[in-house]
């Protein structure tokens, strides 16, 4: 049982007030739930406000761990208010084979990082310095966290996306990034809560639905309707796409600079696809079994959203660990999983996302 915090922070709440360097984010890089709450965090400019602690790519039977510090850690401060809690993203061209890297692989900043806030070796320590009670069963990620109160403020993605998209942290980035995208504008979020409530059930949660499914028939069915709300977006895309070649006249450079999910702007909706098809075709494909088709073969308006994002935006690109990604998955140990007992990384696709 996984238990939700789902407090906010503004100027008139009780504890949780904005202040800079005061919160941090505990996530995994691996985690499509983590990378749209980083994602957001890198979109709006808030790199030097919030903290990010990165813990080790393998989910073990005991849940997220932080690596040990080292010997001065003050010295690294400075690495947790950077893209990617100091963590640097995979670059295609300097790709490395996974197969012989070790679950106990303890390299500082590239398999995870320490805690420098609570000095925790588990994520489930800070469940329970949160509350000594907690009777939770599960301790998930991401967690926003309070290092002044030592408490959880929000452990839900989407809450904290719209946290951080708030604005109650304005006041603390530099006037050069004054106005920072607004991933949730007014106008849209009738159509960005429309967009969640079935993105994220049947494409989301989709892939976990047919990949760990118990029997032929339950996946059966569930892959058909992940696949089905697949081609609706794809057709979204298309549409989309269409809208913007008559606009500007063929001129691809300005397609893709307007080329999102809903109209013309990049939103949250955007965020919370993009996490999970950044990991479609390198990990759901062959360990989740979602093999109809790949992305970058069955649908070509999604593939080509997906490789817009990457390569013209560095917030995602930045933000994407291939490595994290392929051995979070791959190397997870629970009693339950029996998907691929031996951790066997395989070494395509390759590359991780072609270049337009």
């Amino acid at each position: 049982m996984s238990i939700s915090y789902k407090e906010r922070i503004s100027k008139t709440h009780p504890v949780f007030k904005p202040e800079k360097g005061r919160y941090y984010i505990y996530g995994a890089l691996g985690c499509p739930f983590t990378h749209r709450v980083i994602l957001a965090r890198s979109l709006k400019k808030l790199e030097s406000v919030l903290g990010l602690v990165v813990s080790h790519w393998q989910l073990d039977s005991k849940g997220a761990r932080f690596l040990p510090a080292p010997e001065h850690p003050d010295e690294y401060r400075e690495k947790f208010f950077t893209s990617a809690g100091g963590i640097p993203s995979a670059r295609l061209d300097e790709s490395e084979e996974l197969g012989d890297v070790n679950n106990d692989s303890v390299r500082l900043f590239v398999d995870g990082a320490f805690d420098p806030v609570e000095n925790i070796s588990r994520l489930s320590e800070l469940y329970y310095l949160n509350d000594p009670e907690y009777r939770g069963t599960k301790f998930t990620v991401p967690v926003l966290w309070d290092s002044k109160s030592k408490k959880i403020v929000n452990n839900e993605s989407g809450d904290i996306i719209r946290i951080l998209n708030s604005g109650v942290f304005d006041e603390f980035i530099g006037r050069e990034e004054a106005n920072v995208i607004d991933l949730v504008p007014h106008d849209l979020i009738h159509e960005i809560d429309d967009n969640i409530k079935w993105v994220h059930p049947n494409i989301n949660l989709g892939v976990y639905k047919a990949g760990l499914a118990e029997s032929t028939k339950i996946y059966e069915t569930e892959v058909k309707k992940l696949f089905e709300n697949l081609q609706k977006m794809e057709c979204i895309l298309k549409g989309n796409y269409r809208h913007l070649k008559e606009q500007f006249n063929d001129n691809k450079k300005d397609i893709l600079a307007k080329y999102f999910v809903l109209g013309q702007r990049l939103t949250e909706a955007d965020i919370r696809l993009y996490a999970s098809i950044i990991r479609f075709d390198v990990v759901y494909v062959q360990h989740l079994k979602c093999n109809l088709k790949t992305v970058r073969d069955g649908f070509p308006y999604l593939h080509l959203w997906l490789i817009n994002l990457y390569w013209n935006y560095a917030e995602f690109r930045f933000t994407t660990d291939f490595n994290h990604i392929k051995l979070f998955y791959i190397r997870m140990e629970t009693s339950k999983n029996k998907i691929n007992p031996f951790g066997i990384v395989p070494l395509g696709p390759k590359p991780d996302i072609p270049k337009l």
